[in-house]
C-alpha cells in the first residue's frame, strides 16, 4: 500500500486547518504557502473535503475554509479513505465476498487480514488532534 500525494496533502491540509484554527476562515493561498503545495492542487483536494462535509467554505474577501468539526472528531483513516479509497493491502481482504477461487485454501489471506487490521488500527485511532499535539511537541523539542 502506498499513499498518494492526494492523500498526504489532504492530511497536511486538514492538519494546517486544525493547527491554525482561530475561528477565522483560513485562505487556501496561506495553506499552500505554509505547506509548500501548489494552490491549484489544494483547490482540487479542498473540493473533495468540502463535498464530504469535512470543511466549511466561507466566500468573500475575508473568506477561506474552516473545519466543520473539532479536530478530535476526524481520524486519519477518514481523511485517507476519502482521498485514497480503500486502504486494504489486497483486494481479497477489502471485500469479504471476494470471488477469489483460491480463498478457501489460501494461507496468505491470514497475513493480509493481519496487515489490514494493523493499518486500520493505526489510522482509525489517530485523530487530527493527535497530529496537532505531535506537531506541537516536535516544535517544543526543536526549540529546547
Amino acid at each position: 500500500m502506498r499513499i498518494s500525494t492526494k492523500g498526504r496533502y489532504a492530511l497536511r491540509l486538514m492538519l494546517d486547518l486544525a493547527t491554525n484554527h482561530t475561528g477565522e476562515p483560513i485562505r487556501l493561498k496561506d495553506v499552500a504557502k505554509r505547506q509548500e503545495i501548489s494552490e491549484k492542487y489544494l483547490e482540487q483536494i479542498i473540493s473533495i473535503l468540502n463535498k464530504a462535509g469535512y470543511v466549511k467554505s466561507i466566500r468573500g474577501p475575508q473568506g477561506g475554509y474552516l473545519l466543520k468539526r473539532e479536530p478530535e472528531e476526524y481520524t486519519v483513516g477518514m481523511i485517507l479513505r476519502l482521498t485514497e479509497g480503500s486502504l486494504a493491502p489486497v483486494e481479497c481482504v477489502e471485500n469479504e465476498n471476494d470471488s477469489c477461487s483460491r480463498r478457501e485454501g489460501c494461507v496468505t489471506v491470514t497475513l493480509w487480514k493481519q496487515l489490514n487490521d494493523a493499518i486500520n488500527g493505526v489510522v482509525d485511532h489517530v485523530t487530527l488532534e493527535d497530529l496537532v499535539n505531535w506537531q506541537t511537541n516536535k516544535a517544543d523539542e526543536y526549540f529546547i
